[in-house]
């Protein structure tokens, strides 16, 4: 086994290697998710914070214009003294204007964004503003007290002035905040063809990066699956040696199994008769009654001596699987079994003769004997049962019993452990060119079925397979 697991160590993985291409792929994912992560911000920056701004801000901006025109009309109106109304009932007109000038002023400097160039403008126009407001007073309270030709003087001049100084201030600011939003455009589209650009480019090192990985990976399992394959041839010549080893074995097995039963049988079996002969001569002569009785007792103890060696003859080499066949072996078996067991096994056989050699039909034999062995020593069941059925091309042996059961995918494992007995069951059963298929499971007893197609089994003896 140690060249096996040194060729299998020598096998190159690429997990190493796959680990860090999948590292370099993801870290680019990481960087290049976290790049446009802050692009995007950016943009919904400049969205929220420059372009929605300076849209409010430029709505503001033309309130005031507008309010600039029409202050800039009442003006016109107040100091040509064309109006139907004194100059003091152009107060309420004033104060609104005025009062929506300031309301828009604060607005558009809560959303206008804070820049140099534009901070001093704001802060201009909320001067003109309060000095706007202040001269209007001074022109209202003139008119009050009467004085309505220094009021028209004040304002043709000083209100005039100031109200063309937040026109021209209101009017720079929309400039400059139509060329902020053109400028923040711009800026925007640059961002979006630098991020379409830097997509292609990423894309393309993934493209790269996925081709080279998957260019090293086809490689490598190329290489690693050759040196599999040669693996695996050299594990299967090994197989077929081993299962060549495994079935001289069991051939040796049952030479030595013949050998024993025959030389029980034949040597040991006539010993014991002589014996049994002597004595019986000797009770027959005159002696003393004592010696007699010694005699009936040994001669009893050398016929039961007889009868279990002929008993294990049997077991090892039936005599009449060669007279008789597969059937009435086993059912003889069944009943030794469960003499010497004490487990009942009924036998039941359909289909008559089965066709099978004696070499053949010894091996379904010793499945049989090896499953009923495999009940008595493990399965603490109270009855077992064997069924032999013969077809026209096929054969079937059942071996079911009530007792324990086992977890049948850890047959392999169980047969090691309890002696290779499921592994030699199955040796057999493929020798036959046949199946063995073991069902059980904890507390549900064990089903073993052996099948053996007739028309290929006569056709291989053994001899011939071993060799």
């Amino acid at each position: 086994m140690r060249p096996h697991a040194d060729l299998v160590r020598q096998i190159p993985s690429p997990a190493r290697r796959l680990w860090l291409g999948l590292c370099v792929i993801l870290s680019t994912f990481a960087i290049f998710a976290g790049y446009t992560a802050r692009k995007i911000e950016w943009l919904e920056n400049v969205e929220a914070n420059v372009v929605e701004r300076n849209r409010k801000s430029s709505l503001q901006l033309e309130r005031l214009d507008n309010d600039t025109y029409l202050l800039a009309i009442s003006i016109r109106d107040m100091a040509l003294g064309r109006s139907a109304y004194p100059l003091r009932d152009w107060k309420p007109v004033f104060t609104r204007l005025r009062n929506d000038m300031e309301n828009a002023g604060q607005l558009e400097g809560q959303y206008a964004v804070s820049a140099s160039d534009t901070s001093g403008l704001r802060a201009r126009l909320h001067s003109d503003l309060n000095a706007l407001s202040a001269t209007a007073d001074h022109v209202f309270a003139l008119a009050a007290e009467g004085r309505s030709a220094e009021a028209r003087a004040i304002v043709e001049t000083t209100l005039e002035n100031q109200r063309a100084s937040l026109t021209a201030i209101v009017t720079r600011l929309l400039v400059m905040n139509d060329q902020a939003q053109a400028q923040a455009a711009r800026r925007i589209d640059r961002v979006y063809a630098s991020v379409r650009m830097d997509i292609l480019w990423v894309t393309g090192l993934l493209f790269l990066l996925s081709l080279g990985t998957g260019l090293y990976v086809f490689e490598a399992s190329r290489h690693a699956f050759g040196r599999m394959r040669r693996l695996a041839e050299q594990l299967d010549t090994q197989s077929m040696r081993l299962r060549e080893l495994s079935w001289k074995l069991i051939d040796l097995q049952e030479q030595t199994l013949r050998q024993v039963a025959r030389d029980l049988h034949d040597e040991f079996g006539q010993i014991l008769t002589a014996i049994g002969l002597l004595l019986t001569r000797a009770e027959r002569m005159d002696a003393d009654p004592e010696l007699r009785r010694e005699l009936n007792t040994a001669h009893g103890v050398v016929q039961e001596t007889l009868q279990k060696v002929r008993d294990q003859s049997q077991m090892f080499r039936p005599a009449v699987l060669d007279d008789f066949g597969l059937e009435q072996t086993i059912e003889w078996f069944t009943r030794q079994f469960s003499r010497q067991a004490g487990i009942p096994v009924g036998f039941h056989a359909e289909g008559g003769e089965t066709g099978l050699s004696s070499e053949e039909a010894v091996h379904l034999y010793r499945i049989v004997q090896e499953s009923l062995n495999n009940v008595a020593r493990h399965a603490r069941a109270s009855r077992a049962d064997v069924a032999l059925r013969a077809g026209a091309e096929q054969l079937s042996v059942e071996i079911v019993d009530d007792g324990v059961g086992f977890e049948a995918e850890a047959s392999v494992g169980h047969a090691l452990r309890e002696g290779l007995g499921l592994i030699a069951m199955r040796e057999r059963a493929e020798h036959l060119k046949g199946t063995l298929e073991i069902q059980s499971a904890p507390g549900h007893g064990t089903t073993v079925r052996v099948c053996v197609p007739l028309h290929k089994a006569a056709a291989a003896p053994m001899e011939a397979k071993v060799g």
